[in-house]
């Protein structure tokens, strides 16, 4: 039997970052875009009000996207002032 306990880091910008206390953070078990998003509103409740955006690898991600393995994750809030 095979663990895969993926190891990722998220990196924080913004508001975002202020909200979780950190520029960055490690998660571990995380494979998916849904996963990630449930880890982090039960880690940091505030999230679940603030609009943001998904990078992976430097490319928004959408819906429920997987999350490869060693994969760079960004937390971005909204580009404009609206």
């Amino acid at each position: 039997m095979e663990t895969k306990e993926q190891k990722i880091s998220v990196r924080a910008f913004g508001m975002i970052a202020e909200k979780i206390g950190s520029a960055q953070i490690q998660l571990i078990g995380i494979s998916t875009i849904d996963e990630l998003r449930e880890s982090l509103f039960d880690q940091f409740p505030d999230l679940k009000n603030m609009k943001f955006s998904i990078a992976i690898n430097k490319q928004l991600a959408s819906g429920n996207a997987p999350i490869p393995a060693d994969s760079e994750i960004a937390l971005l809030p909204p580009f404009s002032g609206g």
